[in-house]
């Protein structure tokens, strides 16, 4: 019997009656659970004795909850059972291949984990999903940083001239594969739909990398033999884009893209003659993106000497009447500063309790659907919802979860000794 779906602070559930099986760590598969349960998935997240690896990753609250944990588990439920015994993993595969049309789907980077590999799990369940995220293709682990170190971006990276290699702070390839997987996922659900089949789904860190380096041109630069790309700072490749600093040290990321974006930059800055000059001088024409780019130098020395001779205030207040693309650098204590605008009026985001860490603002999913919007939920103790789920989707007694944790295959957050 399927269970109904659970009251919560969903508002958009697209993906209700779906209920996800998920068995991972750190970022990409965690967010792509999280990515799912915001849009009304169910997901159920299956931890070891004492909870995963990543659940004590820092930032943390002043308790050692990890705010970054709380963060990419929002919504989900736990089950805390032990994954290094039989009985353990029988019982996850238990979980995997009931729940009828709405369950047969797995979440995982824990490929290795036998009895839940997709071949162990198809013979249970021949339609089964299941969703795997590996480091290398060859199924050799990477993480975010080994893979930005082997595919170029680094060496790009950083300001003009800097000899050693620059990795983002942003783990842009695990957040990138989270959502390929969550994508991939829902084309696996919508081909069982119409098939009745189900297969496994692979995402492998290191192509997601190549695939982004591919698709922007990077590679193919590289292979045509074109002049190696060099550090620009904060240079826009390829257009006008740089960082200007004001007279009392702010600083604003400015970008002319197209021909009225730069004839009302050079406008706003009373900059028009002379760069009509400069552009005669030299024979070229700015209105061209590329010249913009190839003079970039001469041009930003330019408008440097204007933004130096302004506040920040009459900077931004001269640039909100053009049309050019710009924003104030602001740091995160900034933007929490100025919660008003950016997180009580914005309805991405909700005030949430979460334990350990307390009342603060989190968002909900970026997707509006149909012009409404999933609100956060807290994310889960370790083994909160252990006997709640398997109760409901195994038809387990309270005696036969009382034999499960005294033989220590699974344990909820309120027993003795739970992390």
């Amino acid at each position: 019997m399927e269970t109904p779906p659970r009251p919560d602070a969903r508002r958009s559930q697209p993906l209700r009656r779906l209920r996800i099986i998920e068995i991972s760590s750190y970022v990409a598969s965690p967010l792509s659970g999280m990515t799912l349960a915001q849009l009304g998935a169910e997901v159920i997240r299956i931890e070891p004795m004492g909870g995963a690896a990543d659940r004590t990753r820092w930032p943390l609250a002043e308790s050692g909850t990890s705010l970054y944990w709380s963060g990419l588990n929002k919504g989900k439920r736990a089950v805390q059972v032990d994954l290094s015994s039989e009985e353990g993993r029988r019982l996850v595969g238990d979980l995997v291949v009931s729940g009828g049309r709405r369950g047969g789907i797995v979440l995982s980077n824990a490929g290795h984990l036998r009895d839940l590999t997709f071949e162990a799990l198809r013979v249970r369940r021949p339609d089964v999903i299941h969703v795997l995220l590996d480091g290398h293709r060859n199924g050799v682990p990477a993480v975010d940083y080994t893979v930005q170190a082997a595919t170029g971006f680094p060496l790009l990276t950083g300001p003009d001239g800097a000899v050693e290699p620059v990795n983002s702070p942003v783990p842009a390839w695990d957040v990138a594969a989270g959502l390929y997987l969550a994508i991939g996922l829902l084309a696996a659900e919508r081909h069982r739909l119409l098939t009745g089949e189900g297969q496994q789904v692979r995402v492998a860190l290191e192509d997601v990398a190549l695939a982004t380096a591919g698709n922007l041109g990077y590679l193919a630069e590289a292979q045509l033999g074109v002049e190696p790309r060099e550090r620009s700072g904060n240079d826009v490749y390829g257009s006008f884009g740089r960082d200007f600093a004001t007279v009392d040290e702010g600083r604003l990321m400015v970008v002319a893209l197209t021909a009225r974006h730069w004839r009302e930059l050079l406008a706003v800055t009373g900059l028009t003659d002379v760069v009509g000059a400069l552009a005669a001088a030299l024979g070229v024409d700015f209105a061209d993106e590329s010249e913009r780019y190839r003079q970039r130098r001469v041009l930003g020395d330019l408008l440097a000497g204007w933004f130096g001779a302004r506040t920040l205030a009459e900077a931004e207040a001269a640039l909100a009447t053009t049309r050019v693309l710009w924003s104030t650098y602001r740091s995160f204590a900034d933007l929490v500063a100025d919660d008003a605008r950016l997180l009580r009026e914005n309805p991405l985001m909700a005030e949430v309790e979460q334990p350990g860490i307390g009342r603060h603002w989190a968002p909900g999913s970026p997707l509006l659907m149909d012009g409404d919007q999933s609100l956060p939920l807290p994310s889960p103790l370790v083994g909160q919802h252990t006997d709640d789920v398997l109760g409901a989707e195994l038809g387990l007694s309270a005696d036969d979860l009382a034999v499960l944790k005294k033989n220590g295959v699974i344990r909820t957050h309120d027993d003795e000794g739970s992390a």
